[in-house]
């Protein structure tokens, strides 16, 4: 790695371990996107429950918080497409969690491996 990639692409096996005030760009970086996917997916479910079981705004996103949040729903769906829609946000939401725990757990467990890495190189 060159240091003018900026914080996206990582350092390789026979680089250097990037400068602390570089990782914590990167984790910020990471953070942020991680919290824009979390933002588009809720305002997915919001608008979806919104237009589907016709609730009101806030309804519809306690409906949403709690299927992304993983605690399950807070009212059954009445209508049919109402039915469909949970059941497809909910599967979304499990792997929109998973997503993010890859987004956000990315940068600590690569400087974890490439410092076993630099260790190895050195022993």
């Amino acid at each position: 790695m060159r240091g003018d990639e900026g914080v996206w692409p990582y350092e390789g096996k026979g680089d250097p371990m990037l400068p602390r005030a570089m990782y914590r760009r990167r984790v910020a970086a990471h953070g942020m996107l991680a919290i824009a996917v979390l933002a588009l997916s809720l305002g997915g479910g919001i608008i979806g429950f919104h237009a589907t079981e016709r609730m009101t705004w806030l309804d519809a996103y306690l409906q949403a918080a709690m299927l992304l949040g993983g605690m399950g729903p807070t009212s059954t769906p009445v209508t049919v497409i109402g039915k469909v829609f949970a059941g497809f946000y909910a599967m979304f939401a499990g792997l929109v969690f998973i997503v993010v725990a890859g987004i956000v757990l990315g940068p600590p467990a690569h400087r974890l491996m490439h410092r076993f890495h630099i260790d190895d190189d050195q022993g």
